[in-house]
């Protein structure tokens, strides 16, 4: 059985762009373990080197992540901000690690330290 398109078909290319600089200079980069087509993006100013274009987990979308940062700010906790965006308290943990500052040391005077 042979299977014949017609010949006004064409295929469309569906370009892919970086989701952090919006570069079309990308190159395929290997397949994840869900399979999935990874791409590493050639931007040297870029600072995302590879990215997924569908992730299927909700945890790995930049909205996401930021949701988790503007919660904590206004006090939600990480089971509550969990439960609401529907991914696991280990992403929130994570992520918080991720975002959050380096601690403040104590502070000095003339290299002495000030007791408050």
């Amino acid at each position: 059985m042979e299977l014949c398109l017609p010949l006004n078909t064409a295929m469309v290319l569906e370009p892919i762009l970086c989701p952090a600089c919006h570069s079309s200079n990308v190159v395929k980069h290997g397949k994840s373990s869900e399979g999935k087509q990874r791409y590493k993006c050639r931007n040297p100013q870029c600072s995302r080197s590879t990215f997924i274009q569908h992730y299927s987990y909700r945890g790995y979308l930049p909205e996401v992540k930021q949701q988790i940062a503007d919660m904590a700010v206004n006090g939600s906790g990480i089971r509550d901000t969990a439960r609401v965006l529907g991914i696991s308290p280990t992403t929130v943990i994570e992520e918080l690690k991720k975002v959050s500052s380096p601690e403040v040391s104590e502070p000095t005077v003339a290299g002495t330290v000030v007791r408050t």
